[in-house]
Formats: C-alpha cells, structure tokens, sequence
C-alpha cells in the first residue's frame, strides 16, 4: 500500500485515511520517529496498559544481573 503525503509550511503532515484505518490509528495518539537511512520509521508508542502483562511467566530466577558481567 503506498500513500503519499506533503509536508506542510508549519512541517505538519496528515497520514492518509487508508493507513489510519488500516493501523487502526486514532486522534490523540502518540508516535516515536525513528531515523532508519535516509528516511524514517514511525511507530505508535504503547501505553502502559498495552504492556500490561508482557513478561507473565518470565523467569525471575537465575536472571543476567550487571554484577554478572566481566
């Protein structure tokens, strides 16, 4: 799916509805701009309840520690 957009004179752009609705992407959203060459990557930023139970059954024994390292 290629979209384009024009980066305006108050260097605003508005993402296209086929992507928006396609990502599921809604006002009020916050994005990361991460350079990748000579462009970028944009992603959403999770909230924290997104990340809610992430790591449910991760080992919490014989875990790397810093003082591990050499």
């Amino acid at each position: 799916m290629a979209e384009t957009a024009t980066l305006s004179s108050k260097f605003q752009i508005s993402i296209p509805k086929a992507i928006r609705s396609a990502q599921h992407w809604r006002a009020g959203l916050k994005f990361a701009f991460i350079p990748k060459g000579s462009g970028i990557l944009l992603m959403p930023v999770p909230s924290k309840a997104d990340l809610e139970g992430m790591a449910k059954g991760a080992r919490t024994e014989d875990f790397r520690d810093r003082a591990d390292r050499t």
